[in-house]
């Protein structure tokens, strides 16, 4: 869960009147306990800004898919080169079997795995994306491979060290966000974002003031405006209880 210090600014940020909205690239199902504990209530942007959804409903408000014919060439491709895939489908989680990469990410993120065999040949529906698995030198080699080969065509990047993640390439956490900003009424110009990973340098290039935390990816901190001290020490609270503060 979060750290007491950021769950009481995020709250505070709320009751103050301000839109305080998650963005991500988990599953929605993953992300919602993280919501109750701080209390927020906006719709959260997850799976890299793929889903825009209401967290009491669980409906998509925005949902930018894979192709289905693309995600299947996705799929052989990854295949090809021995690494372990995840399929996203309707905010569950499908793999062809059950493998040690597949259990750490699922222990991680408090999930059921449903294994189908062969992926390509089970899937019959546009997924919401793809997520390969394993050590973090192997995935950076994977990582070239596949934007070289899908360039334009998919958007892909590490969520983390040990996930690369595939979307369509509509979808990147900015155009998440910027949905929602037309959806409840704000602007670019008037948003503070927060980011770590490679996965928040459109986020934070998008946002009006973009912060990075200080242990960041070098490409998120080469856009942010600002760097914030690292999770350890609540950065993010820090930053959001100087901001309450100067609006009093």
């Amino acid at each position: 869960m979060l750290r007491p210090r950021t769950r009481a600014a995020l709250r505070a940020a709320q009751r103050s009147g301000l839109h305080v909205v998650v963005v991500t690239g988990r599953m929605l199902q993953s992300v919602r306990r993280y919501l109750d504990d701080a209390g927020l209530t906006a719709p959260v942007v997850c799976y890299q800004g793929a889903v825009v959804a209401d967290p009491a409903s669980g409906e998509f408000l925005r949902h930018e898919p894979i192709p289905l014919e693309l995600a299947k060439e996705t799929i052989a491709a990854v295949d090809a080169t021995g690494h372990h895939l995840n399929c996203y489908v309707d905010d569950e989680l499908y793999v062809a079997e059950v493998t040690p990469e597949a259990r750490a990410y699922a222990d991680f993120q408090h999930l059921a795995i449903h294994p189908v065999g062969d992926l390509a040949a089970w899937l019959d529906r546009p997924p919401t994306k793809l997520v390969s698995v394993g050590d973090p030198a192997a995935l950076d080699v994977l990582e070239a491979e596949m934007k070289a080969r899908f360039d334009g065509r998919l958007y892909i990047s590490k969520s983390l060290p040990y996930f690369l993640e595939f979307a369509s390439p509509e979808v990147t956490k900015a155009s998440g966000l910027a949905f929602l900003a037309e959806h409840l009424g704000f602007s670019a110009a008037g948003t503070l974002a927060f980011g770590d990973g490679e996965n928040d340098v459109e986020l934070l290039a998008w946002a009006g003031f973009g912060i990075a935390v200080e242990n960041a990816h070098p490409r998120v901190l080469a856009v942010a405006d600002w760097v914030c001290p690292p999770a350890e020490e609540e950065g993010v609270a820090q930053v959001l209880e100087a901001f309450l503060d100067s609006r009093r």
